[in-house]
């Protein structure tokens, strides 16, 4: 008999949902529906998406396992009823950028990359934490607990919230050592239902991927008092049932897998393992490989984050990829395939222009409150050919930082695999063998992301020791030879 599992992608701009084969992997049927806009939002806009997502998906009806993944970092706070004590802050809100160096400054990134593989940026919940403990301390009184956005959404499907009531022992807080759900004991399923998993916990910048534990101590710094965190799971560990989903029963013993980050979800989808880095370019662009051990990276440049199978996951984030292609689009009064017939029409180099796309402030150098800059431009070179290219180049260069702070890390690398949004041009695709200066692979366009939470829950129902192997299709291997003067310029940009 076919058993089904589905897989959801709560990402920044929307929630995808599939639901496959848990054996083959074959795709059955899908959903989608958007996110409000912002770098703050409500997470009920999360559950009321998912709920959207799921009915254009067919339902649960018939699903034997979900597992979430989802946009790394955000804040949700929650209150002794399990409540949402503020809009969370998202990985894309930079406000925190003043307490991400006060906590570098207080402990220096040397200690931060020892206790938990990265130095704190923006993005990072730990310092989203301090920032609210400053800014807004009512909110960090009434916050009891903290979680990230696919921790919220894998709660709320067990029926978490659901007839609790105030906390055992005391009020907010009280009774909790410091890390762990001991002493909340809320009724139905409360806060002690929380759940997460190592890839997503290891970006909160208070759990260890290498030792797999929390930092107790960096925790208290950024709040100033403690939070009560999420169970952290093994990479098939079930982490609940389903509960009934918008009034609807839920399917009998239906299981939730521990979910996951978008980055480690996308690189399970896509089967990638030691030596294979992906460069995935979405909303932001991300550069990360499967690694066996774990790095530690003073400069901040690489996140040494956690993977989704018990492997670590090395990670240069920039938060201008996909964004920088509709803005340039946009300046053109053209469409995205439009843009990308306009940049092969130019000469690599761009005829000398160089765009800097920090259009929302930079993570990768860490510069978040940076803006765009266009060099080299003439007379001559003003065309909308060159804008169309150079945007295309400096979108890639900032990605090719990461790939070469990658391997100097000394991760091996043996493949590159491009993926995301940005991908789909065939401009990008071309461009970018002739930046990064290795040929690419780019596999056929699909929801990765959901792809991997799927992969997980059939794994977890699985009940086996290794993942289940899908079928993937033919990647497409783009080769170009390299131009170095298109980064030699770009740097010169970047460092002035």
């Amino acid at each position: 008999m076919t058993r089904l599992v589905a897989g959801v992608d709560s990402s920044t701009q929307s929630c995808k949902v599939v639901i496959r084969d848990a054996e083959t992997g074959a795709l059955v049927r899908e959903g989608h529906a958007a996110h409000p806009p912002g770098t703050e939002v409500d997470p009920a806009h999360w559950w009321q998406a998912l709920g959207a997502a799921l009915d254009e998906a067919g339902g649960l009806g018939d699903v034997a396992a979900i597992s979430v993944a989802g946009q790394q970092h955000g804040m949700v706070c929650l209150d002794e009823a399990g409540a949402v004590v503020r809009p969370a802050l998202l990985w894309n809100d930079t406000r925190s950028a003043g307490a991400a160096a006060d906590l570098v400054a207080e402990l220096g990134a040397d200690a931060w990359a020892e206790a938990v593989g990265s130095v704190p940026v923006a993005s990072f919940t730990v310092t989203k934490l301090r920032w609210l403990a400053e800014r807004e301390p009512g909110s960090m009184s009434r916050s009891v607990a903290v979680c990230l956005p696919h921790d919220w959404l894998t709660w709320k499907l067990a029926g978490g919230g659901a007839g609790a009531g105030g906390g055992a022992g005391g009020g907010a807080g009280a009774g909790l050592a410091g890390v762990g759900l001991a002493g909340v004991g809320l009724a139905g399923v409360g806060l002690e239902g929380l759940r997460t998993d190592r890839g997503d916990a290891s970006g909160t910048g208070y759990w260890s991927g290498r030792t797999g534990e929390y930092r107790s101590d960096l925790l208290r710094r950024a709040a100033g008092r403690e939070l009560a965190v999420p169970v952290v799971l093994g990479p098939a560990s079930a982490a609940g049932e389903l509960a009934a989903f918008r009034g609807f029963p839920a399917p009998g013993g239906a299981v939730l897998g521990p979910g996951t980050g978008d980055n480690a979800a996308a690189a399970f989808g896509l089967h990638a393992g030691p030596g294979d880095v992906v460069i995935s370019i979405g909303t932001s662009g991300t550069v990360f490989a499967v690694s066996e051990t774990a790095t530690s990276d003073a400069s901040g440049i690489i996140a040494g984050f956690a993977d989704a199978t018990g492997r670590f996951l090395p990670l240069v984030c920039t938060l201008n990829a996909a964004r920088v292609l509709v803005a340039t689009a946009s300046m053109l009064n053209v469409d995205l395939d439009q843009l990308a017939e306009l940049a092969l029409a130019a000469e690599p180099g761009a005829g000398g222009l160089t765009l800097l796309p920090y259009l929302e402030g930079e993570r990768t150098p860490n510069r978040p409150d940076a803006t765009g800059t266009l060099a080299g431009l003439t007379g001559e070179n003003a065309t909308a050919q060159n804008l169309a290219r150079a945007a295309i180049e400096g979108m890639a260069c900032g990605l090719a930082d990461g790939l070469d702070a990658i391997k100097a890390a000394g991760v091996p690398v043996s493949r590159v695999l491009l993926i995301g949004g940005g991908a789909r041009s065939e401009a990008v695709r071309q461009i970018a063998p002739t930046v990064f200066g290795v040929a690419v692979e780019v596999p056929p366009a699909g929801e990765y992301v959901a792809d991997g939470a799927a992969r997980q829950a059939a794994w977890v129902l699985s009940g086996c020791d290794s993942p289940p192997v899908w079928k993937l299709g033919e990647t497409r291997r783009y080769e170009a030879d390299p131009v170095p003067v298109i980064r030699e310029r770009y740097a010169a940009v970047r460092d002035a």
